[in-house]
């Protein structure tokens, strides 16, 4: 395939956001799809093979969109840009394995700087509404952690308390009583993975869904971990939960701390962790809002509703 180069004429405002301070966003695009981008004046050029400056030029084109909109571009701009790119291109970004639907990758820049996260540190907290994408990109990025041996297994963790309801009232087996509290991970699970290897890693323990109650004692070592719904973990709970973190380990806590079903909702632990732990090396906080809401566009709408309501109330929502 050719590898000319290809010149794509912009302002010189929008040529200065795509190659970034000290060519910064230019040195993310050439190491993330394999191009050089240069700028020479009243736009970017582009040399590599006709795949890699086709999905170059798509990042470039975004870019200089929100440039010449008088946005902001960012790093984490650029990484979800390059992130759509790469979906045309065979390649997930951060090693994010492909769903049914395709390949993931970040859809707003806050989940761009959660999946950077998610890669940089042992332990990130994700705080945000429902349909911000937290606990999907959390188990993608677990399903690729593991499907590479990067971690031996992968277990999903959530508190038993449900809308006033808890685990010991309901009817089965502990399989058929934990599972309708999994439903939301068993889902991206076998979107991600499949119904059939999700079912194997399974029986083989290579993945292991559990309530909070059943972590206790246990030293969880070279696995991944999501705490999912964590703001309805006590306290106590939350600090027995992340002090389970052995060697080789990594865990992401996930939760929306204005959704608190416990009897006291100040009670809950995942606000007071992270009180505590910002700041702390090897943690990251990452926040979501009603903007990276990547569900039906009526739940951004609610989420907003919500939030109105509580600021007007002078309350969480």
């Amino acid at each position: 395939m050719s590898k000319g180069p290809e010149f794509i004429p912009l302002s010189d405002e929008a040529a200065r956001a795509v190659a970034g301070t000290a060519s910064r966003h230019a040195a993310l695009i050439e190491d993330a799809l394999d191009v050089l981008v240069e700028t020479p004046g009243g736009g970017v050029s582009l040399k590599g093979d006709a795949k890699a400056r086709n999905a170059a030029k798509r990042v470039v084109e975004t870019l200089a969109a929100r440039a010449d909109q008088g946005l902001e571009v960012t790093e984490a701009d650029v990484r979800v840009a390059i992130g759509q790119a790469r979906v045309g291109r065979g390649a997930a970004p951060g090693g994010l394995p492909t769903g049914r639907r395709g390949q993931v990758a970040p859809k707003t820049a806050a989940q761009a700087r959660y999946l950077e996260a998610l890669a940089q540190c042992e332990l990130v907290f994700g705080l945000g509404p429902a349909g911000t994408g937290k606990t999907f990109l959390a188990v993608a990025h677990g399903a690729g952690l593991l499907l590479r041996g990067e971690v031996d297994r992968l277990i999903v963790s959530r508190p038993a308390v449900e809308a006033g309801e808890r685990l010991g009232f309901l009817p089965g087996d502990l399989s058929e009583k934990v599972d309708p509290y999994m439903a939301p991970v068993w889902e991206a699970l076998t979107d991600i993975l499949g119904a059939d290897q999700f079912r194997r890693r399974r029986e083989k323990g290579e993945i292991e869904l559990a309530p909070i109650a059943f972590m206790r004692g246990r030293t969880l070592s070279h696995a991944y971990v999501i705490v999912d719904e964590a703001q309805n973990c006590s306290r106590l709970q939350m600090k027995m939960v992340l002090t389970r973190i052995g060697e080789g380990a990594r865990m992401v806590v996930t939760g929306d701390p204005s959704q608190v079903d416990l009897p006291r909702p100040e009670d809950s632990g995942l606000a007071h962790a992270v009180s505590l732990l910002d700041g702390v090396k090897g943690v990251a906080i990452s926040r979501f809002s009603a903007e990276d809401v990547v569900r039906h566009p009526l739940v951004e709408r609610i989420v907003r509703a919500y939030e109105a309501d509580s600021a007007k109330r002078g309350r969480p929502g």
